[in-house]
């Protein structure tokens, strides 16, 4: 019985995960030709998707090792680009129950991404589902790793045009799963708008010029953070007190 409950809850986090499964797999193909192209030999590919799992460093990695960038360039290029997904695992992990194993944590860490993130933030309860969002993290790892596997087969015989092509369904994916998880949501709203305008002074401004790509992104989530901490913890309070007075 208590296995069925959870292979119910899986199921309904994999239903969540659909449109990003969706647009993981021609992302996954686009990387996979690239992997391909480069002369990266199938195993090598497959073992970036399977372990790495981080769709732009994965793409920016390939092209150092063709550039015959040393280990430790490409392994401190990765952990910039990737550092924002400590936040984004701390971020989950406070709507988790308190009662899930370390273990357990882990293998939910590791599946968090950008997408999986943003559909796991706008949902409406409070305390989130860890099997939910096992099942949310497992389709999209999947579909990431099964369009890797197609692009590496296949090759060459994806004309360029089309392959390149690809990439825009990430940022298109995106937005269709933010947009309406922003619907009559403020704080999520102000939060999103916080991010985009401190992005885009960050690309922009002298100042930041020599930054990374991946130092930009980790200011932008580090200051939209701070400001939706404060708007969430406001947005809790007030909840409480209506209730209270509900309940008075």
């Amino acid at each position: 019985m208590k296995t069925s409950s959870r292979r119910a809850r899986i199921l309904v986090g994999a239903k969540l995960g659909i449109p990003i499964a969706i647009g993981y797999i021609p992302i996954g193909i686009a990387f996979g030709v690239l992997a391909s192209s480069l002369g990266l030999k199938i195993g090598i590919g497959v073992a970036l998707s399977s372990i790495l799992y981080a769709g732009a460093s994965q793409f920016v990695g390939v092209g150092m090792m063709a550039a015959g960038a040393s280990t430790l360039e490409i392994v401190m290029t990765t952990f910039i680009l990737n550092f924002r997904h400590f936040i984004m695992s701390s971020s989950l992990s406070q709507r988790l129950p308190e009662t899930i194993g370390k273990r357990f944590l882990s293998v939910l860490a590791f599946g968090v991404t950008d997408e999986s993130f943003a559909v796991a933030s706008v949902q409406p309860q409070r305390v989130l589902d860890p099997w939910s969002l096992l099942g949310l993290n497992t389709i999209a790892y999947l579909a990431w790793n099964s369009g890797t596997l197609m692009g590496l087969l296949l090759g060459d015989a994806i004309p360029p045009s089309l392959s390149a092509s690809m990439g825009i369904a990430l940022y298109a994916m995106f937005v269709g799963l933010l947009v309406p998880g922003l619907k009559n949501d403020l704080p999520m709203v102000t939060v999103t708008l916080t991010a985009i305008a401190t992005s885009t002074l960050i690309f922009y401004l002298p100042l930041f010029s020599g930054l990374a790509s991946g130092w930009r992104i980790l200011i932008a989530t580090l200051i939209a953070a701070a400001v939706g901490s404060k708007l969430l913890a406001k947005s809790a309070i007030s909840d409480i007190g209506n209730r209270q007075n509900r309940e008075a």
